[in-house]
């Protein structure tokens, strides 16, 4: 995906609203910080730069739905 901004503007907004920490990734796929760490040692998930950590947003909405359906198939018990 190729992202083009007109103004300075937009590109900070789009960074403020479209990165996300370690801190807020976890939040938002509902893991710990720890397996965040894990998931990018496997391959799994991709930081959209490494220090700080921070990842896109959308990359992280994909995999939550991924999680999702893990945990769904695999923790049935949690429902």
């Amino acid at each position: 995906m190729k992202y083009e901004f007109a103004t300075t503007e937009e590109l900070l907004e789009f960074l403020n609203t479209e990165l996300l920490s370690a801190a807020e990734a976890a939040e938002v796929l509902e893991i710990s910080k720890a397996r965040i760490g894990i998931l990018m040692k496997e391959g799994k998930l991709k930081a959209a730069k490494e220090q700080p950590k921070m990842f896109l947003k959308s990359v992280l909405l994909e995999k939550k739905d991924e999680l999702e359906s893990l945990r769904k198939k695999y923790r049935p018990y949690d429902e």
